[in-house]
Formats: structure tokens, sequence, C-alpha cells
């Protein structure tokens, strides 16, 4: 049975051009109808972009405590750059602005441009296309009403660059698997690699395939959750919330009578 009250992690593999937060607001509106309450909190732990697809874990009830931590793990990408051509959110989210020479690069180039400047601690300003807060506000509001907007650099970290694929030198194409810490905009990777290049790059594609022990392949579709949603047994919400108090009883409890045998063996 479920219990959403007491806290389930859903594992889904977020499908392409779906808000992260469109994903819990439809599992939150079939918890709600299932249990017939409003009050349920329900989050996810690391955003994807529209754009991409892969690893989203979603919390709920008293789970969403673990959001924090979950969020602290280390994610795995699977990258697809274009090179020679910019866009100004440096994905397919906008129009082409600019265009670079590309043939100069090789295969050789770019695996020593990634080993010598991108594995390590790096410094990276993010996207004005995000959702970094400028001012207060995020800066993707402010960017696309055509504000100029300047974001600090952050420090990441990148465990690992690894070429899965080279279309050079007739495509001016990579895929690459990417291990980094938390915080880490593949996008902005993609615009530093090709300005690193001489040249100019941004992501075509983006797959979250793990974060921390949880693996893309172990994932639900959202649908397919969304489904065993509507057919799954629930813990009813009070039997959920009054094992709760009781097991915090429990423990206050058993913290008392620890305190308690602390105090008498100083004594």
């Amino acid at each position: 049975m479920l219990n959403p009250i007491a806290g389930e992690i859903f594992c889904i593999d977020k499908p392409l051009r779906l808000t992260s937060f469109s994903a819990v607001k439809q599992i939150r509106a079939r918890l709600r109808t299932h249990l017939g309450r409003k009050n349920i909190h329900v989050g996810h732990a690391g955003t994807l972009d529209p754009l991409a697809t892969g690893v989203l874990i979603v919390c709920t009830g008293r789970m969403t405590k673990c959001i924090e931590q979950l969020q602290a793990g280390v994610k795995e990408y699977t990258a697809w750059i274009r090179l020679g051509q910019t866009t100004p959110s440096f994905d397919l989210e906008t129009e082409v602005d600019a265009t670079y020479p590309w043939q100069h690069i090789t295969r050789e180039q770019v695996e020593q441009v990634l080993h010598e400047q991108f594995i390590g601690a790096i410094e990276q300003v993010p996207p004005a296309f995000s959702a970094c807060k400028v001012g207060g506000k995020p800066a993707y509001k402010l960017a696309r009403k055509g504000h100029d907007v300047e974001i600090k650099a952050k420090k990441l970290v990148i465990d690992e660059i690894e070429v899965l694929e080279c279309g050079l030198p007739t495509e001016p194409t990579l895929v690459l698997r990417i291990v980094c810490s938390k915080g880490t905009y593949i996008r902005a990777l993609a615009r530093d690699i090709g300005a690193a290049l001489d040249s100019g790059a941004h992501l075509t594609g983006l797959r979250r395939t793990r974060v921390g022990d949880i693996r893309v392949e172990h994932c639900e579709p959202l649908d397919s959750l969304l489904a065993r949603l509507d057919t799954e047994e629930y813990v009813a919400p009070g039997e959920a919330e009054a094992a709760l108090l009781e097991a915090e009883r429990q423990a206050n409890k058993a913290r008392a009578a620890a305190q308690k045998a602390e105090r008498e063996n100083k004594n």
C-alpha cells in the first residue's frame, strides 16, 4: 500500500518538453484525488529543463525532508552538442543567434580541452535563461523580456567527461557523458566548451542518466506512474498521521530514557 503522508519516493523518467513542476503537479493532483485531501506535500529533488529527459526524483509527505540530501547526489548526463553555433539559451529553446568556424576542430583537440579545462573544480556562469535569482527574480523571466542579466560565477566539480561520439571532421557534433556535482548547468558547459575550442556551441539534447545511486533504467515513465497511482491502495490519511504521531511519541520516550540513563551514569 502507498503511504504518501508518511512519505513515498517516486523515481520517474521525465519526458521531453514537460517541466519538472508540471510532473510534480500531475502527481500531486492524483494523490489529492485518491486521498481526498488538498494538503499533500510533494516536491522534486533537482530540476530538469523541459528539453531534457531522464531521472527526476519526486518525494511526498515526510520524505520531502530528504530532498536536500537527494539533490546533493552526483549527477550523470548524456549531452548532445552542436559546434559552430550559439543560441541565447545555450540550447534549442531559442533560435541560433551566431555562427562560428568549426572545421579547425579535431577530436584530439576536443579530448585535450576537456581534460585540461573541464575536469575537477571549475567556475561556471549559469545561463541567463535559468531559475537563478537576480534581484529576487528568476533570471529567465528577465531574459525573456530582453533584459541584460548578470549572474555571478559559481564553483562546481566535474568528475568525468567522456566523448561517446564525435562527428568531426565531417559533422560538428559531439555526444558526451558527464559526471558532475549539484548545480552544474550542462547548457553552460556546452557554451564554455565551444568557446574553449575557439568556436561556439549549444546543447541539442540532454538526458540525465543518474542521480546518486538512482539510474534512469530503474525509473518509471511518468504515464506509467500516474496509471499506477489510479490503481494502488492507499493508507488512509488519518491512519498514516496517527502512526506518525505514535512513532514520534515512542522516539521521544526513547530519547528521554537515554538522557535519564546518561545522567544516572554520570552520578
